[in-house]
């Protein structure tokens, strides 16, 4: 059968070798008639072989063919055996009978089922109910435990949870349910207020006489003889001891513990006994007030015995000895009590000396002993470390000390910034002129520069601000290093004070020309160089812990900061007033008319007013150097306003350029004193040429003014002549400037043309002599 199998190719049939080499080409009709001749024969073949392979297997097929024939016999036998089934059921319904039947039985088995949950939950019902019966019978004759014992049952039967309401509905559950829990609260109320005034009974305060009286036989209603004991173990078995002693806790700690506290009375401890039983039925306690209120003396030791016997009656008398019932009374007095103890007791008998630090070690021993006691007596608990609040503050006093000194230091300093006073006396003032380092050995507040030999006046504020510095660095020396630590915080916040306090207080003297600006300007100069001193001279004696942590050099630059920003904000307010003034001149115009010569001579007066005042409030307070830069400062602005509007003058008379001529030497008149002075000033130990250079670079306006007082007068050819040679060009005249002055004085002529054209040709010298002065001020600066 191999035959079958394989496949034909119908290139072997072809004989041409052509054909099989190139598949695509076309065949010619003798080629297809050889083809089909050989596939004749070719099929002929596979009949011969097929027929052959069939008559050599002719049992095996037949073997085959009969096999199925059965098996399709016997699936017509069974189709209709089911058939005949199928006929059978749909003539007798059996089915049907029986699904009914089932389906009856589980409704009955359901309604059973159902019944008896129902008479079981009634059963629950009625149990839980004959309980609260019970409960509120026990509640009505006075037995409070079983009460409560009952309540606490009916709680966890009922599935009331703390913090739930029980009135609130569960979703799914019978409304019963919620009936029962609404009795529940009813019940749990009523034996909670019959308990509470129980407490009001057993415990009562008479505030006239200052006694306590405890009874053990309580009363209420028609419920007689309840013992309190019974009292307290019911409020414990219903979770509610917290909320019965809260108010007699709150009670004993005002009228008890607090007069003891404050000196103020003295306890004494008494019981009633019943003579026919013997049982005990009142405990008193009365608080006799004190004759003698200092008798805590210093250390504690009266205050600490006495709150120990307070404590130990209520230990015996009150929660029976009863360690929870204790704890529970201590949680709502410990936290009162500690703190009274600390601040009307501890806190004031913290030394205010160093040295008496040691002695209150005996205080230390004595506070420890005390809540020893009361962990003893279970007012304290003895594992929570929490509740030693006395011990730590005793063991802490160092930082308490610290603490208090700090405030205090801070407090000190903050009042004499307050109480400063940053007025001179006219007799400083005045008289100071140039000679003002060897005045100043006479007057007040002169100090010596820490970095620097030279004088000047600083605000009382600022010496005693570093007095105080001072007094409490050297204790940072010999202080413990806890101690010492505060003290160093204590003494770098006292000089930030300053610049926290001092702006504020005198804000509206920063905000005008006068001597207290000056002086905070001084005050700050000081405390920065003071400030970097103090490393130099304390840190090497401070203890290794401060030493790492002690830093001053930060304060320098935040107090020369500081000052900086006052003085340039003077200088500023100066420069203001002067340009108010300058421009009451009106730019200098129309001179040669009276009124307009007039009102331009009273602004240059004003000018020279202003600045005398400035030199006489500056000139005796800053230093030398500060002094010449600030005042050049005002000059410079002076001096250059005034030129600039001269120069921007479009028309000039012949008359018009002498008055201008006038007020300009009019105003160095006014102010020859002040210039000279600051010759001296900048240029101490020089040549007067070379003082006179150092007042030419700081008031580079001066020159350029004199320069135009002479231009003024000057015939045209002389002031091209002074050009061309430069000369004009180092008195810092511009090309534009010279210009427009030649056009505002001279009128149009063939002469101004050309002396025009000879000054703009011979303009290098500008651009030569601005590149030498950039030098020269880049140098200097």
């Amino acid at each position: 059968m191999d035959v079958l199998v394989n496949s034909i190719d119908v290139r072997d049939l072809l004989s041409s070798p052509d054909l099989l080499d190139s598949p695509s080409s076309p065949l010619s009709a003798p080629d297809l008639r050889l083809l089909i001749t050989r596939l004749e024969s070719h099929t002929l073949k596979i009949k011969s072989k097929v027929q052959s392979y069939l008559l050599s297997h002719h049992d095996d097929f037949f073997s085959l063919f009969s096999q199925s024939s059965d098996v399709v016999s016997r699936s017509e036998d069974l189709s209709g055996q089911v058939s005949e089934l199928l006929n059978l059921i749909s003539e007798h319904p059996i089915e049907a009978e029986l699904s009914g039947i089932i389906k009856e039985t589980v409704e009955k088995r359901s309604q059973v089922r159902e019944k008896m949950e129902l008479l079981e939950l009634l059963g629950v019902v009625l149990e839980l109910n004959d309980k609260l019966s019970v409960v509120k019978e026990n509640v009505r004759i006075g037995r409070v435990i079983e009460a409560a014992e009952g309540v606490k049952e009916l709680k966890t039967a009922l599935g009331i949870r703390n913090g739930d309401s029980a009135a609130e509905v569960v979703e799914g559950e019978p409304v019963v349910y919620g009936l029962l829990r609404n009795e529940w609260t009813q019940c749990f109320d009523e034996i909670q207020d019959l308990l509470l005034k129980f407490i009001e009974k057993a415990v009562q305060f008479e505030q006239e006489t200052n006694i306590v009286h405890v009874k053990y036989q309580l009363t209420v209603n028609d419920i007689k003889g309840v013992e309190l004991y019974t009292v307290f173990k019911a409020m414990d078995v219903l979770g509610i001891l917290d909320y019965g002693l809260a108010k007699v806790a709150d009670l004993f700690t005002k009228y008890v513990t607090t007069p003891v506290i404050k000196c103020r009375s003295t306890p004494a401890f008494m019981e009633k006994i019943d003579q026919e039983s013997g049982h005990i039925l009142e405990a008193v306690l009365e608080m006799v007030p004190s004759a003698d209120t200092e008798s805590n003396g210093t250390d504690g030791e009266t205050m600490y015995a006495t709150i120990v016997q307070i404590i130990k009656f209520i230990y015996d008398s009150l929660c029976f000895k009863n360690g929870p019932w204790m704890r529970c009374f201590g949680r709502f007095t410990w936290p009162r009590m500690s703190e009274l103890i600390i601040s009307d007791f501890l806190s004031k008998v913290i030394p205010d000396d160093a040295s008496k630090l040691a002695e209150f070690q005996k205080i230390r021993k004595l506070t420890s002993e005390f809540e020893t006691n009361l962990k003893e007596l279970m007012l304290i608990a003895s594992s929570d470390i929490k509740d030693e609040r006395l011990s730590k503050f005793a063991d802490n006093v160092e930082v308490h000390f610290a603490s208090r000194k700090k405030v205090e230091i801070l407090a000190k300093a903050r009042n004499l910034l307050l109480q400063s006073n940053f007025i001179l006396s006219q007799e400083y003032v005045r008289p100071m002129g140039l000679n003002k380092e060897e005045i100043a050995e006479d007057f007040p507040n002169c100090i010596d520069l820490l970095f620097s030999s030279e004088k000047f006046k600083v605000s009382e504020a600022a010496i005693k601000l570093m007095e105080l510095v001072h007094q409490t660095l050297k204790d940072v020396c010999l202080l413990p290093p806890t101690v010492g630590l505060e003290f160093y915080h204590a003494a770098k916040n006292a000089l930030v004070l300053y610049e926290a306090v001092i702006p504020v207080k005198l804000e509206r003297q920063l905000d005008s020309i006068n001597q207290a600006a000056v002086l905070i300007h001084n005050d700050c100069l000081y405390l920065s160089e003071e400030s970097l001193g103090l490393a130099f001279e304390y840190r090497p004696f401070f203890p290794s812990s401060v030493k790492e942590l002690a830093v001053f050099i930060d304060l320098a630059p935040r107090f020369q900061l500081m000052a900086e920003e006052v003085l340039q904000r003077q200088i500023q307010l100066v420069i203001y007033n002067l340009k108010e003034a300058i421009d009451a001149a009106d730019g200098f115009q129309n001179t040669h008319q009276m009124i307009q010569f007039e009102s331009a001579k009273f602004s240059i007066e004003q000018v020279a007013f202003i600045v005398e005042k400035v030199r006489i409030i500056w000139e005796p307070l800053l230093l030398p150097d500060i002094y010449e830069k600030s005042m050049s400062m005002v000059l410079e602005a002076v001096f250059s306003r005034i030129a600039k509007d001269i120069l921007m003058l479009d028309d000039m008379a012949a008359e018009e350029t002498l008055q201008l001529q006038t007020l300009i030497h009019l105003l160095f008149e006014n102010l020859s004193s002040l210039v000279e002075s600051l010759l001296v000033v900048g240029g101490r130990g020089k040549p007067q040429e070379a003082q006179r250079d150092i007042l030419n670079d700081f008031i580079p306006s001066l020159r350029k003014l004199r320069k135009l007082a002479e231009l003024l007068d000057m015939p045209l050819k002389s002031i091209t002549t002074a050009w061309e040679s430069g000369e004009l060009v180092e008195f810092n005249f511009t090309l534009s400037e010279l210009e427009d002055f030649i056009r505002a004085i001279f009128t149009d002529s063939p002469l101004r043309k050309e002396c025009l054209l000879r000054i703009n040709n011979s303009n290098d010298w500008e651009k030569e002599y601005k590149r030498k002065y950039q030098a020269k001020s880049t140098s200097w600066t």
